[in-house]
């Protein structure tokens, strides 16, 4: 049952996370251009689950690491994700067409599924670790 709950609240955690990340990549698009734009994007939007997870879905896991170096550990396990997410991103915008208003949040949002299961896994078993081994 912890494995689901805690799969759910990511879940939830990750659609805030998608607000903020089509948030700033809308705001940067203009001045960064779409590719650009999604890589600042993608740094807000898991700072922000950053800080959700930690206080939500993995705060009954004890950590030993400061909060910089779990902050800078779950950027960099989130990046496995990221690659998937940003491929899915960019043959979204190529197959439905960048000038599209919709297709950069489209591309988003089937990026944030595709990388769902990888940045979990991630998340809880190399960042927020169980000390009791569940």
């Amino acid at each position: 049952m912890k494995l689901g709950r805690e799969f759910l609240t990511f879940a939830a955690v990750g659609i805030v996370g998608l607000g903020v990340d089509v948030c700033v990549l809308y705001l940067a698009a203009p001045a960064l251009g779409w590719y650009a734009a999604r890589v600042l994007s993608f740094l807000a939007a898991a700072s922000t689950t950053w800080a959700f997870n930690r206080r939500f879905t993995f705060a009954a896991r004890s950590s030993n690491a400061s909060i910089w170096r779990e902050y800078v550990s779950y950027l960099l396990t989130m990046l496995g994700g990221a690659v998937v997410n940003y491929a899915v991103y960019v043959a979204t915008l190529h197959w439905v067409g960048a000038t599209i208003p919709w297709a950069p949040a489209l591309g988003v949002a089937l990026g944030s599924c595709a990388g769902l299961a990888l940045n979990f896994m991630s998340a809880r078993h190399l960042v927020f670790k169980d000390k009791r081994g569940s």
